[in-house]
């Protein structure tokens, strides 16, 4: 789980033992043998483009993306739907509420359907025709949501227009499709961008774990009215992995600011507000009153936790319907700051994602890795590995940290509780590199280096390329999780 106050871009620790490091590749990403011709290697997918021939399309801003994603789950609505219906009696029923843009199936604890309309009224007009089921001896809780049960009227008599429906994977492949997608690729480079497409976020469940927080956001909405539940970390910055857990936080900044119309005049209106001592105890406040209300009110969350006497408070819960686990914590901007530089260096070269995928692969292939807390390297620290080294090929394929900065301009400048969080966010301002090295070459490269890097004495800089005697922390100044 994400947790806050772990230093991201930095002079990162990395205290992992040598012998572990240099145990040999010995073709683990290459199977021996041969499989059937329906098996044969898909397609590769347009984020894995060949070396040397990035796409040149403009790239949007990880603020544009996120403000599109989030209208776009305010947009959509969760259907607990019967485990065989008519899809197309089932979109023409919703459709009388407004055009549909989208949606999907997936299963978890049972079939659900993730509709997205092209307008919010439709969503307000389905939720108008919605009622408030009737449990008998038991009692239900009223809570209008965008989180719907649909059931069947005579369903006896509608047997035989049932249909199974076809399902979104949410899950990585087991290792017996892996090996087999592995054994068709026609070369390392294939084998690398296989593990990729194969292990990253699909769009259906980057949908859903946007939706998810929306969801979250309609109870927390409840206190604070103008109030936004973002994603952070794994979920957002391009390196999350199918079925990585789902961190997020309540965004209050906007709450009570000025508005762009100032008051004229001599007179200032304020909120009456509660005082307390310190922002950590508003924080716990604030989560606490939030996690009693998911675990009371909230549909489909389910093992609510409020933890808020750790060093960043936050509610931990499962969404059962999504299948996700989550931690919820509370204004932390810098989380989202650090998760915007790592996407924009996914985006900045094909090759950096199929590296990191396939570095922690086959790290957790090693035992290096694990989901059980403990004395491991993490997923985070081995990402900022692949960075560093990226950035000290010749070309360097990545840019240091201080060059993004000196790319900045006014409207980039970012100070988040005091640290100079500042960089460029224009992607299409960051001139590619001229490095075409192939996947291979930089795999066995990337062993190589570290290898004979000498953890013990050296702590690797992102912000210079360079790395420092010592087990010193630059960058302190971003909060992120070590399971990015």
């Amino acid at each position: 789980m994400a947790a806050c106050g772990v230093g991201l871009l930095t002079r990162l620790s990395l205290r992992v033992q040598r012998s572990q490091v240099q145990r040999p590749l010995r073709r683990l990403l290459s199977c021996p043998g041969t499989v059937a011709a329906d098996l044969r290697r898909e397609e590769q997918s347009s984020g894995n483009a060949e070396t040397g021939s990035e796409d040149r399309t403009p790239k949007k801003r990880f603020s544009e993306v996120q403000n599109e994603r989030r209208e776009q789950a305010q947009r959509t609505v969760l259907i607990h739907c019967p485990n065989k219906i008519n899809e197309k009696k089932f979109l023409k029923f919703l459709s009388q509420h407004g055009p549909i843009n989208t949606h999907f199936f997936y299963e978890s604890f049972g079939l659900y359907a993730v509709v997205e309309f092209c307008q919010k009224e439709s969503v307000t007009s389905l939720q108008n025709i919605t009622r408030t089921p009737s449990l008998g001896p038991e009692a239900a809780i009223p809570f209008k949501s965008r989180y719907f049960n649909l059931k069947l009227r005579n369903s006896v008599n509608q047997t035989s227009e049932l249909s199974s429906i076809q399902c979104s994977n949410q899950s990585s492949p087991s290792s017996k499709k892996l090996y087999q997608l592995l054994c068709c690729a026609e070369s390392v480079d294939d084998q690398l961008n296989t593990l990729l497409r194969e292990f990253q976020l699909t769009e259906e469940n980057t949908r859903l774990r946007y939706l998810t927080c929306s969801l979250i956001e309609d109870v927390a909405a409840a206190y604070f009215p103008d109030c936004a539940v973002r994603p952070f970390g794994s979920s957002v910055n391009s390196f999350g992995k199918l079925g990585c857990d789902l961190d997020m936080f309540l965004d209050l900044d906007e709450i009570g600011k000025f508005t762009a119309q100032k008051t004229s005049g001599n007179f200032l209106m304020e909120f009456q507000v509660k005082n307390v001592p310190s922002e950590r105890v508003a924080t716990q406040k604030i989560l606490s009153v939030i996690g009693e209300c998911l675990d009371q009110f909230g549909p489909g969350c389910v093992g609510v936790q409020r933890i808020l006497n750790a060093r960043c408070p936050l509610v931990r819960f499962s969404h059962q319907a999504s299948g996700f686990q989550c931690d919820l914590t509370a204004n932390n901007r810098i989380a989202l700051k650090s998760s915007e530089l790592l996407y924009m260096y996914g985006a900045l070269d094909s090759r950096v994602r199929a590296l990191v995928f396939s570095v922690r692969c086959w790290a957790r292939a090693h035992s290096l890795t694990s989901s059980i807390p403990g004395a491991w390297i993490t997923n985070f620290s081995l990402t900022m590995m692949v960075i560093f080294f990226l950035q000290r090929r010749s070309p360097p394929i990545l840019p240091t940290l201080d060059y993004l900065k000196t790319l900045a301009d006014a409207e980039d400048k970012c100070i988040i509780e005091g640290h100079n969080c500042t960089f460029v966010r224009d992607l299409n301002r960051i001139k590619p590199s001229g490095n075409t090295e192939t996947l291979e070459l930089l795999l066995k490269e990337f062993f190589e280096y570290f290898g004979n890097f000498a953890f013990n004495k050296n702590s690797i800089n992102i912000r210079q390329h360079s790395f420092d005697s010592g087990n010193v922390i630059l960058f302190h100044d971003f909060k992120s999780g070590p399971n990015q």
